[in-house]
Formats: C-alpha cells, sequence, structure tokens
C-alpha cells in the first residue's frame, strides 16, 4: 500500500526505499546495509544486524530457514536459533555467541564487525565475498546534506541516494514497526487508513489496555526467582569443588537432577537476565557432567555432554565460559582418543579466550603442552619444543589468575593441577627427573580426598619410574595407586590409566614376570570402605 502524503515512514519503508535505489546503483549488499544503518539507524536505532538483513530484503524466518539448512548440511542437530532469539539480536538486547554468529556471517557473507559484534569468527576464515579486482571500497567521511523540504530524495557528496523523514510536527522520536495487532486495532487502523472517522470508545480503550497489561505479564512472569537463581549458581560451584571427592557415580546423579530441573524451567519464557543464568547454569551442569563421564569411561556420552554444555553457553554469549567447555571437552581425546584432536581443541580453546586472563586461557595452553608430550612420545620431531613454549605460556597466564580463578578443580584451574600438567608434560618428553621433581610438589598440594588428580599423578610417577630404567618399581607404584583406592573410587579413567602403564612396560621390557601379577591386581575385585591413603610424603 502506497504511503499517504503525511504519513511518517517507518523503518521498514526507509529500509526499502534505500535497498531500491542502492540496487539501481549496483552497490553491493554490504554497502547497502551501512546506508541503512546509517539513515535509520539515527531514527529507530536500528541496528548493524538488522541493516544487513533489510539490505537483503527477507524476513527473519529466511535467515532462521538458511541457518537450519546450513547445520543440516553439515549433519547437525537443527539449532534453537528461532525468529525470536534473532530478532532479541536485531534489538541488541542480546548478542549471538560464537557458534551462531559464525552461520549468521555464513549467511549474510559478513564479517563479524560488519554484524556489529566484536572480535574474529570462530571458525577463523573470511566470510565476506570482496570483488575480484581489489579490496573492499572505504567509506567516506558523511557529510551534512543540503537542507530539504518535505519526503525527498537528494544526492550526498558521494553520490549516493538517501531518503529523509519529514519530521514536522512529531513530538518525539518516531516508532518502530509494530508488531501483531488484535482484531479491534487492526479494525479501527483499517478505518483510520480509509479515512473515515474513529471515535476512542470503549471498546478501543480496552483493547489498548488489555495488550498493555498482557505486556506487562509477560515481562514480570517467571516460573524462576533470582533467590532460586542464586542458590542454583551455589551449588553448582559446590559441585566443582566437590566432584573429586565424591564417587563419580553419586555425583553425576547429584549433577543431573539440578539439571533435569534447570532444563524444565529453561524451556518456559524467563526474562531476559535470568534466561541467561539458567543458560549459564544449564552450561556449567553439563560440562561437569561430561567431566564426570570421562572418570567413567564413557566418552561418548562425555562429548554429548559437551555438545550440550555449547550450546548452553551460545546462549550466553560468553566467550571465556565458550572457551572453558571446549578445553574441558579436549579431555575426552585426551584419555581416550588421539591427541591430535586435543591439541587442535585446546588451540581452539585459546582463541576463544582471547588475550583477557581466564580459566581457559591459562588451562588451554596446559592441555595443548600435554598433548604436544603425547605426540613427541610418539615420534613427533617438532614436538617438544612446542610443548615447552606451550607451558611457559600457560604458567603465564596462570600467574595473573585471580583467586577466585584458581579455587576449585572444575571450574577453575588450581595450583595443583598446573603442577600435574607441567609434570605430565616433563614425563611424556621423556625428563623423567624434572617430572618426577614437579610431580612430588604436586602431590603435597593436593587434599587427601582429591581422589581422581592425586591418583593420575601417582601413576605419571610411575610413568617416570619407568623412564628411569625400573620397570618393577613402576608396576609396584601404579599397582599401589589402583589398589588403595576405595571402590566406589575406582573408576573406569584411573584404571585405564594404570592399564597404560602396564602397556608402556610390556612395550619397553617385553613380557616380564611382575606383568601378570599387576594385571591380575588391576582385574580383581575393589575392596568396599575407604582405602589406606598413605601420606604424600610417604608417596615420594
Amino acid at each position: 500500500m502506497p504511503e499517504r502524503r503525511g504519513d511518517a515512514p517507518t523503518e521498514t519503508d526507509i529500509a526499502r526505499r534505500v535497498r531500491a535505489h542502492g540496487l539501481a546503483r549496483g552497490r553491493t549488499p554490504a554497502q547497502i546495509a551501512a546506508d541503512i544503518h546509517e539513515q535509520c539507524g539515527p531514527l529507530f536505532g536500528t541496528t548493524r544486524i538488522k541493516a544487513r538483513r533489510l539490505a537483503l530484503g527477507v524476513a527473519l524466518s529466511d535467515i532462521v530457514a538458511q541457518v537450519r539448512a546450513l547445520y543440516e548440511l553439515e549433519g547437525k542437530p537443527p539449532p534453537k536459533l528461532g525468529e525470536t532469539l534473532l530478532s532479541a539480536y536485531e534489538s541488541g538486547h542480546k548478542r549471538p555467541g560464537p557458534a551462531y554468529l559464525h552461520y549468521l556471517c555464513a549467511v549474510y557473507r559478513a564479517e563479524p564487525d560488519e554484524l556489529g559484534c566484536q572480535g574474529p569468527c570462530i571458525c577463523g576464515r573470511t566470510h565476506a565475498h570482496r570483488p575480484a579486482d581489489g579490496p573492499a571500497p572505504v567509506p567516506r567521511p558523511r557529510e551534512e546534506p543540503e537542507p530539504l523540504v518535505g519526503n525527498v530524495v537528494v544526492p550526498m557528496p558521494d553520490d549516493r541516494q538517501w531518503i529523509t523523514v519529514d519530521r514536522r510536527g512529531a513530538d518525539g522520536p518516531l516508532s518502530a514497526d509494530v508488531g501483531e495487532e488484535d482484531a479491534v486495532l487492526r479494525r479501527t487502523l483499517l478505518q483510520l487508513l480509509a479515512g473515515a472517522g474513529v471515535a476512542l470508545d470503549g471498546e478501543f480503550l480496552g483493547a489498548v489496555d488489555h495488550l498493555r497489561r498482557r505486556m506487562d505479564d509477560t515481562l514480570v512472569s517467571a516460573t524462576v526467582s533470582p533467590t532460586m537463581l542464586d542458590q542454583w549458581e551455589e551449588t553448582t560451584l559446590g559441585y566443582g569443588r566437590l566432584y573429586q571427592a565424591t564417587p563419580s557415580l553419586r555425583m553425576l546423579c547429584d549433577v543431573l537432577l539440578d539439571f533435569s530441573e534447570v532444563r524444565r524451567m529453561c524451556a518456559q519464557r524467563q526474562p531476559v537476565e535470568l534466561q541467561e543464568r539458567l543458560c549459564r547454569i544449564a552450561a556449567q551442569l553439563a560440562g561437569l557432567s561430561g567431566l564426570i563421564m570421562i572418570n567413567l569411561g564413557d566418552h561418548r556420552l562425555a562429548r554429548s555432554f559437551f555438545r550440550t554444555a555449547s550450546t548452553a553457553a551460545d546462549e550466553t554469549g560468553d566467550r571465556a565460559l565458550r572457551a572453558w567447555v571446549t578445553v574441558r571437552e579436549a579431555l575426552v581425546p585426551m584419555y581416550y582418543g588421539d591427541p591430535r584432536e586435543a591439541l587442535h581443541l585446546a588451540r581452539k580453546a585459546q582463541d576463544l579466550a582471547g588475550r583477557a586472563p581466564s580459566v581457559a586461557a591459562a588451562m588451554a595452553p596446559a592441555v595443548e603442552a600435554r598433548a604436544l608430550g603425547l605426540l613427541a612420545m610418539r615420534g613427533r620431531s617438532d614436538a617438544a619444543p612446542g610443548a615447552r613454549r606451550a607451558l611457559v605460556r600457560g604458567r603465564s597466564v596462570f600467574d595473573q589468575l585471580s583467586k577466585a580463578h584458581t579455587s576449585d578443580l572444575a571450574f577453575g584451574f588450581t595450583e595443583r593441577q598446573m603442577a600435574f600438567y607441567e609434570g605430565d608434560t616433563f614425563t611424556n618428553l621423556g625428563d623423567h627427573r624434572a617430572g618426577d621433581e614437579v610431580l612430588s610438589r604436586a602431590l603435597t598440594l593436593y587434599a587427601p580426598t582429591d581422589w581422581v588428580d592425586l591418583t593420575l599423578v601417582r601413576l605419571d610417577r610411575a610413568i617416570c619410574r619407568l623412564h628411569a630404567g625400573d620397570a618393577d618399581a613402576a608396576l609396584d607404584v601404579a599397582q599401589d595407586a589402583i589398589t588403595e583406592l576405595p571402590a566406589e573410587h575406582r573408576s573406569d579413567i584411573l584404571v585405564h590409566r594404570a592399564r597404560q602403564v602396564g602397556a608402556a612396560v610390556a612395550a619397553r621390557h617385553g613380557e616380564i614376570e611382575r606383568l601378570r601379577g599387576f594385571r591380575e591386581a588391576l582385574s580383581a575385585p575393589a575392596t568396599s570402605g575407604p582405602a589406606r591413603r598413605t601420606d604424600p610424603a610417604e608417596q615420594v
């Protein structure tokens, strides 16, 4: 329907006309989007990401469909991205997480900064399609147009076409496009457009007030309170501090019960700030569940939980949280897969973490060093120098962390973990003296109830004994580390690591007599009840 004389153009009207003039003059979608943003931004608060869509002349549903098609093409499950979330991005109420930003850049063929987002894309590649004959044109500084009268199209100094808005008689800023109207408001609007007189009767005013009340109810309605979220956040942090001291299966049940409750709350509409806190809790609980599944030996489920954690973290837009999920996921191939994949995930986590000191920024180089140590042990010649450099980077960032970042073993990165990772790297590099020295110090830093890491440290020291040439001592240390564990703490990851010690002994010394007793000890049923935990000083 054409605009009636005297009606103020809407955001969509102006964007449509800017696009039409831009296409007529051969401007690219990126240039048209910049024009729309410059014209509509001051009037309607139009964001860059919305200007990009308006420049293409497509609806929200079209962008959502294209993103879903990319997910389907890559064999991924459908994303949760919908028109409501995309609209929140366009309004500036939320920012897309790294994964969604990647797919939006791919759909729009734009870089993150062209969509109003900071930092490089998570894929590390460019998305903008530049002309083959040269770089992207540099925009000229904006100059003020000549004085205008009415709604006219005038040439700008750079020969671009702009649409001006006649604001005579306006008492304030122009409103943006409205959404769905109820039957009364649509009928009234049609009568006004037809030039008919409309009285402010009770039916019309009642419809207006009804919509206002519904909006009030929507904005304040929530099935979760800030106090409840405070309690869940405290509980989640408590899990992080206790997850090594509690038997893995018991901890998994506790974590998943809260995870199930958070899932139900996420499925219902919450205010934006509460929804983001819920997604953060969901990401942390899913990531913690992934860690527990590593301990239990189910690497398939561990990966699934980390994927869920990544999706939840993307909903928060917090790159540090996304980096924490990624670096923790790297432990799956570290223990059960290919160290090359662990190396890839560790470096991806460093890219996500950026330069600001954070848990992931310190832990990722340490994980990278461990992965390179494993590759060096397999004969990769350039891995050893890279591992030592990565340890230096990790220690440098670690020294900048606050106490809040070094307080627990799950969501933080502690001094004892840093020492463990350093000792593990030296051990894999064949430097058994440096490795044993650092691991001995790590033993004194762990609490007696940190069963998982303490046992892994003792098993690493068994490898140091092997490198020193004492196969029997290596098997003795590894066997004691497992048999002294209570039955409920003898998780798969520890037994798996102990078997790796046995395999290393067999590879170096053949099937020696001591190996038979060692394997029988590992296969024997674990004793119930608390085991004797030797003092760290006795384990040196």
